[in-house]
């Protein structure tokens, strides 16, 4: 097949050949022997860019000129099960003007796409990449929301599935069929021999619920490669087919108006036997060329890549600044750390973690979140708390017990997630506020407690706010939303307890967010004043230096920003107990943002769970 480069507009030809001679090495070390298939490609991409929208090509064109749009202060996310939230997608179009008073300009809708009925995963499990789960509306319904949201300058992230489908894909039905073209496009077996030398050295995703990497077929007598379920099918990308036909499953959803693409479970896309199947460097091969494809076809859109696994594996999902891979990550192990923090009253490890991330180049975007709809998995970084005193196994036991409620004194209110006895690891799941503690305060009616929690509460956000990068909020932890239990009487949830921080959204709780002295007010108010300082200070920009000093209080957090000669020192406490800063900067007096209040920044006295913004402007 060949390409017909003369058809090429100059706008999509300038683009195409930017990238064409990178894009064709790494498509060829990867697919020696597949010449037709990289033009295929090269066809498919130029369609995409025929079909894209006026409105989108403009949009493209606008970003381009505006390459930091999405690292601007003013950039809040807000991630939330549309079908929770407002019933369906033209629900989603009603509620829009809630989204404005909560400030979200950057709205990820948890997945959409159709799946079978029952073994789901909450979704993630697709059977169509081209058809809205009828229960959420058509695809015109999806469509049509994002033009909405586009007018209201936000922009709409969804999950792209890549690294596996649903048993009930059309490919896993043809290939269970015994169609040799799509059992090419997973990984199935006749006998136990190759899934036996896989298994050798791949770890397990699921060893509770889903053990091993291989499910037996009954029907067909064959053996299927499912990592995550046993009714997920893990695509093949070591066949071209699989590559171009997601390609064009992805180019066909941001076509449909979507900014941001989310992709989950990157560390395990590429397999390959006698290795562990892990950050492979084909799987940056792949993430690359995704990258340059939208660069060349949609290049306002973004890829922001999911990696739960310890801070040296993340970083490479970045690529460099000369070739890279995902515009943004999610910050799971500073999410972690948080959370370890909380449970310690020990900022060691965060403010480690936080040194590490402030050293990356200010091109490297971390999406920043507190809470969202999955577990919190501990991957922390044990080698530093080894050599700190702390066991890796009995560490983890003491964060799950103490944010499930069973350690002394204990606060919080969540639950274990898939825990396996053998190995001592288990996620934790849970509402933001059920973990601060508002939970149990209200049901003890501890008007004490309550207080802390809700001080709790909102200075993690102040933390959050300061970091650099996107924050983004968990819809429901605005207003102060715990823990649904409802999903215990679901026969098909019970099972998985993150559906504990799935529950509806609290409409009538919602409603509270303008009654005094409520929880929902203090929090809906306090996010959003935090939200209205962040964005009116240059201090936040993403260009600022930013760095952390030594407090010689281990539960005292402290982050220094510098935007030209404006400086903002914030400390947080990460105790109930009063506690001194004991930071000592000559430079003059400073204002904190929060309360008008004076002071120096020499042995600053900070109340339990208390937060200060104390900035200096142009001394």
């Amino acid at each position: 097949m060949e390409i017909s480069f003369e058809a090429y507009t100059k706008e999509y030809r300038d683009r195409f050949f930017q990238y064409y001679d990178e894009l064709k090495w790494l498509y060829f070390e990867l697919y020696t022997d597949y010449p037709d298939r990289f033009d295929e490609l090269c066809q498919l991409m130029f369609s995409a860019y025929k079909d894209r929208s006026a409105s989108l090509k403009m949009m493209d064109r606008q970003r381009i000129k505006n390459p930091d749009w999405y690292r601007r202060t003013q950039m809040l996310g807000m991630e939330m099960y549309t079908d929770a939230f407002a019933g369906d997608l033209k629900g989603m179009m009603e509620k829009l003007d809630y989204l404005g008073e909560c400030k979200a300009n950057y709205l990820h809708l948890m997945p959409l796409l159709d799946t079978p009925e029952g073994e789901n995963d909450g979704g993630y499990a697709i059977s169509d990449y081209r058809k809205v789960n009828p229960k959420f509306g058509t695809m015109e319904d999806l469509k049509d929301l994002a033009e909405a949201c586009h007018s209201r300058g936000i922009s709409i992230s969804l999950d792209f599935v890549m690294g596996y489908t649903s048993s009930e894909h059309a490919w896993a039905k043809k290939a269970r069929g015994g169609d040799q073209e799509y059992k090419d496009r997973y990984f199935v077996y006749d006998d136990y021999r190759v899934p036996g030398e896989f298994e050798r050295k791949m770890p397990q995703l699921q060893p509770v619920t889903a053990p091993g990497n291989f499910t037996w077929l009954p029907d067909v007598e064959q053996f299927v490669m499912t990592m995550q379920k046993p009714y997920e099918w893990d695509l093949n990308y070591s066949n071209p087919v699989v590559f171009n036909e997601m390609v064009d499953n992805m180019l066909y959803l941001v076509n449909e108006g979507i900014d941001i693409l989310r992709l989950g479970s990157l560390p395990y896309l590429y397999k390959k036997i006698g290795t562990d199947c892990t950050n492979l460097p084909q799987t940056h091969n792949i993430l690359r060329m995704m990258r340059i494809i939208c660069d060349i076809v949609c290049p306002g859109v973004l890829l922001l890549g999911e990696v739960v696994a310890p801070p040296d594996q993340i970083l490479p999902y970045f690529g460099t600044l000369e070739k890279p891979e995902c515009n943004m990550l999610y910050n799971v192990t500073t999410m972690a750390s948080t959370w370890n923090a909380v449970a310690t009253r020990d900022t060691r490890l965060l403010r480690r973690q936080l040194d590490v991330q402030n050293k990356l180049p200010r091109e490297y975007v971390f999406l920043n979140y507190l809470r969202c709809h999955d577990d919190i998995v501990w991957a922390l970084d044990y080698e530093w708390l080894a050599q700190n005193g702390f066991s890796e196994r009995s560490h983890r036991k003491y964060l799950n017990d103490f944010l499930t409620g069973q350690f002394p004194g204990s606060f919080a209110r969540g639950e274990l997630y898939n825990p396996d006895s053998y190995s001592g690891t288990a996620g934790l799941c849970g509402r933001m506020a059920s973990l601060c503690g508002i939970e149990k305060a209200m049901e003890e009616g501890d008007e004490e407690a309550l207080d802390k929690a809700v001080r709790l509460d909102l200075m993690l956000f102040a933390y959050m706010l300061t970091q650099s990068g996107i924050p983004e909020i968990y819809s429901g932890d605005e207003i102060g939303q715990t823990n649904d239990y409802s999903y215990l009487a679901d026969v098909t949830k019970k099972e998985d307890s993150r559906y504990l921080q799935r529950g509806n959204f609290d409409w009538e709780l919602a409603e509270k967010r303008t009654e005094p002295g409520t929880v929902q007010q203090q929090l809906f108010e306090g996010i959003g004043r935090l939200e209205d300082i962040r964005c009116m200070e240059p201090v936040f920009m993403g260009s600022a230096n930013v760095w952390t000093l030594d407090t010689w209080e281990d539960s005292v957090l402290c982050i220094v920003r510098m935007q030209k000669k404006d400086k903002l020192i914030a400390l947080f406490n990460f105790s109930e107990n009063d506690k001194t800063a004991w930071i000592n900067e000559e430079d003059g007096t400073y204002t904190d943002l929060l309360s008008g209040r004076s002071m120096e920044a020499r042995g600053v006295d900070i109340p339990g769970y208390g937060v200060y913004w104390l900035f200096r402007d142009n001394p």
